[in-house]
């Protein structure tokens, strides 16, 4: 559960780059440590009628029975592909065949309930629903084992205004060296926020006034960076005007995407299902110091 803390004495500015969809929690659990926040989302995450269109095919009966499983990386894939869902008749898979496995990461299963299974099948019994222990899409491949040419649907982001991370590229690689028959449906946008997306960030920045910033995804990183250079700024001025600046990233995904960028990583969370993790860990270490 988490704990405010009260031992802090100076206030100190956090900044975090999370698409609004994601953000609320991580707010939330930044403020009971009495930070004072900058929220400066980089990137918009959303479906759109065009990417629940683009679902449809696969759900609507009998197609979802040419599938396994369908492994969602994000929340914002298991929205997409309810929505979607309620878009065509129910249930979507037949009464009989095989166990249609669902697998999600992380607190993101939440999201997989009754309701949702519902609209798979009537049978419980015929859905399994996989969460690995790690959550990382590799670790998500894992759990998912040999796939003996079986086809996956995967409901994956398209990128828009940024290079993909190579996030996607890599677990549907992973899936196929598995033996999976992968099919990638564009089911939402991740989409660039815009030139002035950092200009929160920036003002701290350039008056040194900014003590940490969180980064939930590679390509959040870089949609700041792109921003940063709107307003005349590159990483290593970043850090010459705020030189104790930490930079926290949540899960090891996030923080190699961000060294990738040429962004040093100072925190790197060891527990990533939530956000509970990167907070603790950020926590820790203003404490330390």
């Amino acid at each position: 559960m988490a704990t405010p803390n009260t031992a802090v004495t100076t206030t100190l500015t956090v900044a975090f780059t999370t698409p609004p969809i994601y953000a609320a929690r991580l707010r939330h659990l930044l403020t009971l440590n009495n930070f004072t926040l900058r929220s400066s989302p980089t990137l918009i995450v959303h479906h759109t009628p065009s990417t629940v269109s683009a679902l449809k095919p696969h759900l609507s009966p009998p197609s979802l029975n040419l599938f396994s499983a369908v492994a969602f990386p994000s929340r914002t894939s298991i929205a997409a592909f309810s929505a979607a869902a309620d878009d065509v008749a129910h249930p979507l898979l037949s009464p009989n065949g095989a166990t249609f496995t669902v697998a999600a990461l992380g607190k993101d299963a939440e999201l997989i309930d009754d309701g949702f299974v519902r609209k798979l099948s009537r049978d419980r019994r015929r859905v399994r629903i996989l969460v690995p222990p790690t959550a990382t899409p590799s670790a998500l491949v894992h759990a998912l084992g040999d796939g003996a040419g079986r086809r996956v649907l995967c409901p994956v982001p398209v990128v828009l205004g940024l290079t993909e991370p190579p996030v996607v590229p890599d677990f549907l690689r992973e899936l196929g060296e598995s033996g999976w028959a992968p099919v990638r449906v564009n089911a939402y946008e991740t989409k660039w926020a815009g030139p002035e997306c950092a200009a929160q960030v920036v003002e701290r920045i350039k008056n040194g006034a900014l003590d940490a910033i969180v980064f939930t995804s590679t390509a959040e990183v870089e949609g700041l960076l792109k921003s940063f250079k709107e307003f005349g700024l590159g990483w290593e001025s970043v850090k010459k005007l705020c030189p104790k600046l930490l930079v926290a990233a949540h899960g090891p995904v996030t923080a190699s995407g961000a060294r990738t960028l040429g962004v040093g990583v100072d925190l790197v969370s060891s527990k990533f299902d939530s956000f509970q993790g990167v907070v603790d860990s950020l926590r820790s270490e203003i404490f330390k110091a």
